[in-house]
């Protein structure tokens, strides 16, 4: 009984910790939500995400609400995106404090720099869909379309399509980090990721084709874009291998 006890009041602690974690990660992507919605305005948020469309539509031409609640409830949804992509560094914080007192001091060497990575390059894999991807994207669409169509998309549909688009490109730059854990956990070797550099290329046109738009020019640019990342990683994780060994390892 005095054995488990001890186990059960560690168990316990640990889930009071995650819950305090998950609190806090929530107030913050609350606080950053509240600070664009009333600083900015839901209503100019949505304007910035449909530049791109309107901007590739004919001059004069809008989008169309299908429900009555659409004007509403899409600029909110599109002012808690904001939120939590700019509240993300804080939220991947405290998942690194949550598992930060188990860590050996040379394995917190590792998390803290990857928690930076993994924020920043979903940002730029965000940033990179709406400034370069976007634009393109649309423009193509418009050009290729029939004259006897009028494009006139629905709010509620294109906030899906941005959704799933800048998912994809921030899950898509997250590849160098999944690369050099990968290597830091000894899954697989550097020089075993470059014998399927073939392979990989192949798997991001693959993926690309799957969850992009089916065009050439979305296709192209998140698939490029993944397997420069890859090439990137492979670069790095020996570098990240150095920093991260403890000495005992380095002994054996």
């Amino acid at each position: 009984m005095s054995q488990q006890e001890p186990a059960e009041e560690t168990f316990i602690s640990h889930l009071v910790e995650l819950r305090d974690r998950l609190v806090k990660a929530s107030i913050g992507i609350a606080v950053m939500t509240a600070l664009i919605g009333f600083g900015i305005g839901p209503a100019k948020i949505y304007d910035l995400i449909a530049a791109p469309m309107i901007a590739a539509m004919p001059a004069g031409s809008k989008m169309i609400a299908t429900s009555v609640i659409s004007p509403f409830l899409v600029p909110m949804k599109v002012t808690l995106l904001f939120g939590f992509i700019l509240s993300l560094p804080w939220v991947l914080y405290q998942m690194w404090a949550f598992v930060a007192p188990g860590l050996y001091q040379h394995e917190k060497r590792l998390v803290a720099p990857l928690v930076i990575a993994s924020s920043s390059l979903f940002m730029a894999g965000v940033a990179f869909c709406y400034f370069l991807v976007f634009g393109k994207v649309f423009a193509f669409i418009n050009q290729v379309s029939p004259t006897s169509i009028a494009v006139m998309p629905d709010i509620e549909n294109y906030l899906d399509f941005v959704m799933s688009m800048c998912l994809a490109f921030g899950c898509a730059f997250e590849v160098p980090v999944v690369v050099v854990v990968l290597v830091r956990m000894g899954l697989v070797s550097v020089a075993k990721l470059r014998e399927w550099r073939g392979y990989v290329i192949v798997a991001a046109f693959v993926i690309a084709a799957i969850v992009t738009p089916p065009d050439i020019v979305s296709q192209f640019s998140l698939a490029i874009p993944m397997w420069l990342l890859f090439e990137i990683g492979v670069i790095l994780s020996p570098m990240f291998v150095k920093a991260t060994t403890a000495p005992e390892e380095k002994a054996d």
